[in-house]
């Protein structure tokens, strides 16, 4: 069950859009924001407005195409497959900030989509570390600053709550039962 506090700050960022989440990054509101407060330019174009998925849970991952992560492509789309019918989302977030993403959207799209077979939404390529991270990445990073991507493939699990539930490093697989059982347990919250 989607509580009240949950209901309205969702509505607010919807209304309030990407602009007024910036000003609360700003001025320091972290803890009243949600991750349905942002969104990420796609990389076909329009946007991918967190918003959209309010009371579900979701997996943001930063990935890249030469990176030795990159497999993991593979495994995110095989928890797609195992979950998304349950609920789940899965967004790719492709970053260059490990020196690992110098490919424009055509060439992340052939990685991902048809070299890897990812169906889930892909993102256009962010900052996602340091002072011009894009505002999901500085959210997380406030509310979870031993959890910051390190490396390319970190996953940030976002509750129904629209609250950081869990967050995994670039080196626990897709397929780790740890993953699954928040991802489960994430579904499961009501």
């Amino acid at each position: 069950m989607i509580d009240r506090r949950t209901i309205i700050t969702t509505a607010l960022a919807v209304i309030a859009g990407p602009v007024s989440a910036r000003r609360a990054l700003a001025q320091g509101a972290m803890s009243r924001i949600t991750a349905y407060a942002f969104s990420f330019p796609a990389l076909a174009g329009g946007e991918i407005r967190l918003a959209d998925y309010a009371g579900r849970p979701f997996l943001v991952v930063n990935t890249a195409s030469l990176c030795g992560y990159t497999p993991q492509y593979a495994g995110l789309q095989e928890l797609w497959a195992q979950f998304h019918d349950r609920g789940l989302m899965i967004i790719g977030v492709p970053s260059n900030d490990f020196g690992q993403e110098p490919n424009g959207a055509t060439e992340i799209a052939e990685t991902a989509q048809h070299q890897y077979g990812v169906t889930f939404p892909i993102a256009a390529k962010v900052i996602v570390k340091g002072p011009n991270a894009h505002p999901f990445y500085k959210w997380a990073a406030e509310a979870r600053p031993k959890d910051v991507p390190h490396w390319n493939f970190h996953k940030y699990l976002i509750g129904r709550d629209g609250y950081i539930a869990e967050a995994f490093p670039e080196t626990v697989e897709p397929s780790d039962t740890r993953i699954k059982t928040a991802i489960a347990r994430a579904l499961a919250d009501s």
